[in-house]
């Protein structure tokens, strides 16, 4: 999918966009069925890759990192058609598709997700990526819905810090400033919904304090122009893994 002028301006100044009914019915459901064949096999992937609410729970199911790596059907999904397209459209550059994972907020259970800035998590020079987050399922402010702090993504990193969520290991440090509540946007989204942000934006989500739940496919894009700090970012998940262990969580 190309966007147009107009979406990019909008990208590019408040740091995501909005596109309603990215997917429809029909794509939706192979998406559906391919996740029901990487679920089913769950027990099969590596600890660090998929986590629980409460790990004694399988029905508390959270969080499964790269599905592109578990079934054919997402790796096309995240390297080729119209999200590959759009990832490049918005980094105007060629795009390296990094992951592709599947996110739950388990009803009444699923935890807020921590204001973070995705870069801080990448740790990239320069700091040049997008994330692209696709609602499977109706998704408001009642079951966890996405918050952007418009335009943050103008001001570079902000100092994070240590959080106790699974998942979302670092949040920022002293949050939300005054500055932050006034340009904070909630957005709900239904089945099909595709939001995209720039890595350097802030966002953070409720948590699901309603009967449903809400699951939802995020995407990760690096521009080719960006580079890893590969030594400091295999040090830090090798630390969280073994502090994971350490605190029983995965």
């Amino acid at each position: 999918m190309k966007i147009i002028n107009k979406q990019k301006k909008a990208f590019d100044q408040d740091g995501y966009l909005c596109l309603p009914d990215f997917f429809d019915e029909q794509k939706l459901a192979e998406i559906w069925i391919a996740l029901g064949r990487v679920i089913e096999n769950v027990n099969n992937y590596r600890a660090e890759e998929v986590y629980y609410e409460d790990k004694q729970d399988q029905d508390s199911l959270k969080q499964i990192q790269h599905l592109e790596e578990k079934d054919d059907f997402f790796n096309e999904l995240i390297a080729t058609g119209d999200l590959y397209t759009l990832a490049q459209s918005l980094l105007q550059e060629k795009p390296i598709p990094k992951n592709l994972q599947y996110f739950n907020k388990p009803a009444q259970i699923g935890k807020a997700t921590p204001a973070h800035q995705d870069g801080y998590y990448f740790m990239l020079k320069p700091c040049k990526a997008v994330t692209m987050w696709l609602a499977l399922e109706d998704v408001d402010e009642s079951n966890g819905c996405i918050n952007y702090v418009q335009g943050s993504h103008k001001l570079g990193l902000r100092g994070h810090s240590r959080t106790n969520t699974l998942g979302f290991s670092q949040g920022i440090t002293n949050f939300p400033s005054a500055e932050d509540q006034k340009k904070m946007i909630k957005v709900s989204a239904r089945p099909g919904d595709l939001l995209a942000h720039d890595a350097a934006t802030i966002h953070s989500a409720d948590a699901n304090q309603s009967l449903k739940t809400r699951k939802a496919l995020g995407f990760i894009y690096y521009a080719s122009s960006a580079k890893t700090d590969t030594d400091l970012y295999d040090e830090y998940q090798k630390n969280l893994a073994k502090s994971l262990r350490e605190e029983n969580k995965i």
